[in-house]
């Protein structure tokens, strides 16, 4: 904790920028976490001290640089002393960013892994490619650096195969299709991505139709490059959006989900020291599967799907 005395009328940002060298915003962040204080009692940013008045700071020790290991349930498909394959539950972020510093799943990989690649740093360690928080499914996890190059070079070059299953709101007329557009930040909401007339980077989806209902699609996706959001976003511009995304699909909602029904279920590899052409599947979640049950017992369909 700093003490300063004022000597003058002013506000408290305005002097701790002046007498501690913090910035505005910084001091209102601080004074947000209740650690700015006027003789004793925590103010905002915008209060006015007075002349005599004891303003105190404690600025907290920054946080980690890297991630720390935590126990958190991870379900492993495959491991080995080079790779790892994981099947990353839905609300999982895959590594810290903003707002986020835990119950990532690379905190639960370091837990439960011996070894991860350095390449991605010390926040992203073994971490290659990634979905969504909301998406489920399968990802490659990098044990050591060798490893990592190589995933990272397949993913680049395209031999690396990932399959996607989504429903889709309404009945997508096309029974397979390609979607190539260009992808990137919303102007009108840079928290989000959009197709762009100009500018972004490429993106390019492959589709093929699996089932129809009467008023959805399940539908499943092939990724030709691997944009942020960029299935969300397709599905999007093909006037279908995923069930239960509720960032580029309907606000309102017929089934109570946590997240959009986009599951990664298949994924194809080369094993970077043997050489072996290796696929992993992973089964659509609960949610998923019972929302899909609801719809063939309201249409008559068989049940023999996956």
């Amino acid at each position: 904790m700093t003490e300063y005395v004022a000597e003058g009328s002013a506000r408290v940002d305005v002097f701790l920028a002046e007498r501690a060298g913090i910035t505005r915003s910084a001091v209102k962040r601080l004074a947000d976490e209740g650690n700015v204080c006027v003789d004793g009692v925590p103010v905002k940013a915008g209060h006015v001290v007075k002349a005599g008045s004891v303003v105190s700071v404690e600025i907290p020790a920054p946080a980690p640089v890297a991630a720390q290991p935590e126990d958190l349930p991870l379900d492993i498909v495959y491991e080995d002393e080079d790779i790892a394959v994981v099947n990353k539950p839905r609300g999982m972020t895959v590594h810290a960013g903003a707002g986020v510093s835990h119950g990532t799943l690379v905190n639960a990989l370091l837990f439960r892994l011996h070894s991860l690649s350095g390449v991605g740093g010390a926040l992203r360690p073994g971490i290659v490619h990634r979905i969504d928080k909301d998406t489920t499914g399968l990802l490659a996890v990098a044990k050591n650096d060798a490893a990592h190059l190589s995933l990272a070079r397949q993913i680049e070059e395209k031999s690396a195969h990932r399959e996607y299953v989504a429903l889709l709101e309404g009945v997508l007329k096309q029974d397979e299709g390609r979607v190539e557009t260009r992808i990137g930040r919303d102007p009108k909401d840079r928290l989000k991505m959009a197709v762009l007339p100009a500018g972004g980077r490429l993106a390019v989806t492959d589709y093929r139709v699996e089932e129809r209902f009467s008023s959805h699609t399940l539908v499943r996706f092939v990724l030709q490059t691997g944009r942020t959001h960029q299935i969300r976003v397709h599905a999007r511009y093909l006037g279908h959006p995923v069930v239960g995304d509720r960032t580029y699909g309907y606000k309102k909602q017929r089934f109570s989900l946590d997240g959009q029904l986009l599951h990664a279920q298949k994924l194809t590899l080369t094993h970077p020291k043997t050489g072996e052409r290796m696929t992993f599947f992973a089964p659509l979640p609960a949610d998923f599967q019972n929302v899909l049950a609801i719809l063939r017992r309201e249409e008559g369909h068989h049940a023999d799907h996956e």
